[in-house]
């Protein structure tokens, strides 16, 4: 059984699509894009030599690489709003100096977490903090 250039494209398509869900990258969606752009194309004979196709394929990739990427990103992007703030306003103690624009540790509810000050200035050890907000599993503090 031979496969046609449409069939190829839709292939490579699919496997695009199934490599951007593994990467999770946002790059691989768009050269999916371009394969499936290019597979209607060739479907529907605009495009017959495969330089034609390779061509479509590049250019659709990039231009919608390029021109969609970055609005598609912030349109997915977490809402601020809906993270976990329990800790928020919350008090804490120094019990490894912050440094300058660095990463200490606070005591907080039993246990020792990554600190970071939030206007990046140096805490001495054994200063009361407030925790401002929450970076993944590093808390950011103030005084």
């Amino acid at each position: 059984m031979e496969i046609s250039p449409t069939q190829l494209w839709i292939i490579i398509g699919a496997a695009m699509l199934i490599a951007e869900l593994l990467s999770v990258s946002f790059v691989f969606a768009f050269l999916s894009l371009g394969a499936l752009v290019t597979a209607i194309l060739t479907w529907m004979g605009i495009l017959p030599a495969i330089s034609a196709q390779l061509l479509c394929f590049s250019i659709v990739s990039v231009a919608s690489l390029f021109g969609l990427r970055k609005p598609l990103k912030a349109l997915i992007k977490r809402d601020k709003s809906l993270e976990y703030s329990e800790y928020v306003g919350d008090k804490a103690t120094v019990v490894k100096a912050i440094p300058l624009q660095g990463e200490g540790r606070i005591f907080y509810r039993g246990t020792e977490w990554i600190a970071i000050a939030k206007d990046g200035q140096e805490i001495h050890k054994g200063t009361q903090v407030i925790i401002k907000e929450l970076d993944g599993i590093k808390l950011i503090v103030g005084e």
